[in-house]
């Protein structure tokens, strides 16, 4: 399975990710919002790099023209709610892809522990598809390989999964390799966080990004 930190290579994504992870900046949940779907746009830049290519001719007003247009046929999966301003830089560029939607939410235990619950599921068919399953935050990794086994369950196997995180830890990533298809699967973080704590927040990581973008929850 092949990881891709794009942060490891400089481009203005760095200056993205250093606004969204400043304490200050992150009080303007519209800005939040706008570089979480500008460092959508980013990933999936480089992910459409990787995709499958057919040639195409397109009339212009004096002839034809050969183009290489995407030939993969995409489904943009999130998790709600935190994961809807990244989906959205995704869909700028994948405008024709269809769409699915995962409610996911950690349910606490007296002693801090907590399960992923999975409550509703939104997609269509992923039989042979490519599935681009994005969300702004890789901690554990149990939610995304959760919502992953259920939108299969849902809707088939896809034929290849990109997996999209904004801020991953090391420990997240790892989990998503051991147990997602390793030969149909790809990984991309815009970064990778070493640490990850006893109640499972990524450090030095941006807080809870659902929080950040629509305001606090009770």
């Amino acid at each position: 399975m092949t990881v891709h930190i794009l942060s490891q290579q400089n481009s203005v994504l760095n200056k993205f990710i250093a606004e969204i992870r400043d304490r200050e900046i992150q009080r303007d949940s519209m800005r939040f919002r706008r570089n979480m779907e500008r460092i959508g746009e980013i990933t999936a830049y480089e992910i459409s790099r990787t995709l499958a290519y057919k040639t195409r001719l397109v009339a212009t007003p004096l002839g034809e023209a050969a183009v290489e247009m995407i030939d993969d046929k995409l489904v943009i999966a999130t998790i709600l709610r935190a994961g809807l301003p990244f989906h959205q830089g995704f869909l700028n560029y994948f405008d024709d892809a269809q769409n699915a939607f995962v409610s996911a939410y950690r349910k606490s235990t007296k002693d801090g522990k907590f399960t992923v619950k999975v409550e509703y599921i939104s997609c269509g068919d992923l039989e042979g598809k490519t599935l681009l399953l994005v969300d702004p935050m890789l901690a554990t990794g149990s939610s995304l390989v959760l919502a992953y086994n259920a939108l299969c369950e849902r809707g088939g196997t896809p034929a290849h999964t990109h997996v999209a995180a904004v801020i991953a830890s090391e420990q997240g990533v790892d989990y998503v390799v051991k147990n997602m298809p390793h030969q149909t699967t790809t990984v991309w973080c815009a970064a990778v966080d070493e640490e990850l704590t006893s109640r499972s927040y990524i450090v030095p990581g941006i807080g809870d990004a659902g929080d950040l973008a629509y305001g606090e929850k009770i």
